[in-house]
C-alpha cells in the first residue's frame, strides 16, 4: 500500500483541434495538457477527467493512445508516463422532481473502467441528450434512472458538487438523496462535497454517516486542477483500486480531503440578488437582511443548517480528517510568473503547499509571500466568505 494524490473532477474546454466541450473553461483544458498539467506541474496520480463521453473527446482520446503516450489497463483507467492514471468519466445533468414538486436538475459524476465502456455509455446516452458532444449537458431521464445505465456499463455514479444552490441533489432538489435513489440509494458510495462544504457541514446528515466524501477540484482551466483533491491509500492506481477506496474496502481508503476552506466557495453564503451582496447572518437565511426580499441564491452553509438532521457534526470514526487548503492561486500577491518560478524550483504545487520549508520558499519569493504560503498551509489566514456566484477572499493583512 501507498499513499497518492487523486482529483476526480476536471473538465475538457476544447479538444486538441480546438472542437467546443465545456463552454465556460478555458481553451487550453484538453485531454493532452490536461495529462501533463497533471505529472509535470501538480503532482496529481490519478485525474478523473469527467467529458469523456463526448464523441470528440472520444477521438483525442484514441490519437492519446495510438501515439503511444499511454495505455490502458486490465483493471481500468489509462496509465500515462507510468505517474498518472487517468479515469475516464462524464458529467451528467439529470432531470429530477423537487421537494417543493417544481421540476430541478443534478450534476452525476459517472466513472467508467475502459474507453469501450465510455463509449457504449455515450452511444447510449446520445438518445437522451440532445447534444452529446457538450459537457454536462440536460439528460431526459432521472438519477434514478441513470444509475442502471452507469452501472450496465461498469460504471460507478458519484452525486456531483452536493450542496451548491443551482444543480445539485441537496442544493437543487431533495432534503435526503434516499428520496432521489429510493433502494438504490445502497449503491452510492460516495458524494462530492463542492467547494463551498466541508466534512464538518456534511456529517450534519445522518444518512451521509457510511458514505465517503470525495474533495475534487472541478477545474475549468489548468492552474484550478488539484485546488481540491484526496490524498489516498492504495496498493496501485486503477479504476478497481479506486472503486475500492470510493467503498472503503480492503484497506483502501481516503486518508485526507484537502479543500478550500469553504468561505473561499462560490456559494458559501446566502447572496441577495437585490442588494447584490453575500448576507452573513444567522444561518438559515431565507431573506434579505437589508430589503427583505427572498430574491436570494441560498448558501451550502445556510441549505445545511436547514436541512440538517444531528445535533452535532460528529464525524463517523472512518472519516478522515479535512485539511483545509488555500491554493497558490488565491493567495495575495501570488501571480502567475512567482507561481511559476516556485514551480519550476520546487517540483509540483503539492510540494509548495505541503513540504518545502519556510526559508526555501523565502529564497524564491521573498519573506512576506513566503510567510503568507506558511500562514495559508496552516490555516492562519482570515478570509471573507463567497457567495451568489463570487469566490471568497484571502484578506491581505
Amino acid at each position: 500500500m501507498y499513499d497518492i494524490f487523486a482529483d476526480l473532477h476536471i473538465h475538457i474546454g476544447r479538444t486538441k483541434n480546438n472542437k467546443p466541450i465545456k463552454i465556460t473553461a478555458a481553451r487550453s483544458l484538453n485531454f493532452e495538457n490536461i495529462a501533463k498539467e497533471c505529472v509535470e506541474r501538480k503532482g496529481i496520480n490519478i485525474a478523473g477527467i469527467i467529458d469523456c463521453a463526448s464523441p470528440y473527446v472520444i477521438e483525442d482520446i484514441e490519437e492519446f493512445l495510438n501515439n503511444g503516450e499511454a495505455y490502458e489497463i486490465k483493471d481500468g483507467g489509462i496509465i500515462y508516463k507510468d505517474k498518472l492514471c487517468i479515469i475516464l468519466g462524464s458529467e451528467i445533468e439529470t432531470s429530477e422532481s423537487r421537494y417543493d414538486g417544481k421540476k430541478g436538475c443534478a450534476h452525476n459524476l459517472c466513472y467508467f473502467p475502459h474507453l469501450q465502456d465510455i463509449k457504449a455509455f455515450s452511444k447510449e446516452m446520445s438518445n437522451h441528450i440532445s447534444n452529446i458532444t457538450l459537457s454536462s449537458q440536460r439528460a431526459d431521464i432521472s438519477a434514478y434512472e441513470l444509475i442502471d445505465i452507469v452501472e450496465k456499463y461498469n460504471g460507478i455514479l458519484v452525486p456531483a458538487h452536493a450542496f451548491t444552490p443551482h444543480k445539485s441533489f441537496y442544493g437543487n432538489c431533495t432534503d435526503r438523496l434516499e428520496n432521489i435513489f429510493k433502494e438504490k440509494f445502497s449503491k452510492i458510495y460516495a458524494i462530492e462535497l463542492g467547494l463551498s462544504s466541508d466534512t464538518h457541514l456534511a456529517d450534519q446528515i445522518s444518512e451521509l454517516e457510511n458514505v465517503t466524501f470525495l474533495t475534487n477540484s472541478d477545474a475549468h482551466s489548468l492552474p484550478k486542477i488539484a485546488r481540491e483533491y484526496n490524498k489516498i491509500q492504495i496498493e496501485d492506481i486503477s479504476f478497481k483500486e479506486l472503486v475500492k477506496v470510493l467503498r472503503n474496502q480492503d484497506g483502501r481508503k481516503i486518508i485526507c480531503n484537502y479543500g478550500l476552506d469553504p468561505k473561499l466557495g462560490k456559494y458559501h453564503r446566502t447572496y441577495c440578488e437585490v442588494c447584490k451582496k453575500t448576507i452573513e447572518g444567522k444561518a438559515p437565511v431565507i431573506k434579505c437582511d437589508v430589503c427583505d426580499s427572498r430574491n436570494i441564491t441560498m448558501g451550502v452553509f445556510d441549505r445545511i443548517e436547514q436541512i440538517k438532521d444531528k445535533k452535532s457534526s460528529k464525524s463517523p470514526q472512518f472519516r478522515p480528517d479535512y485539511i483545509y487548503q488555500i491554493p497558490l492561486t488565491f493567495i495575495p500577491g501570488l501571480g502567475n510568473k512567482t507561481i511559476e518560478r516556485l514551480i519550476d524550483t520546487f517540483g509540483t504545487e503539492m510540494n509548495i503547499l505541503h513540504k518545502v520549508h519556510l526559508d526555501d520558499i523565502e529564497a524564491v519569493v521573498g519573506e512576506k509571500t513566503a510567510k503568507l504560503i506558511i500562514s495559508a498551509r496552516e490555516g492562519k489566514l482570515k478570509l471573507d466568505a463567497g457567495g451568489g456566484g463570487v469566490y471568497g477572499k484571502v484578506c491581505n493583512e
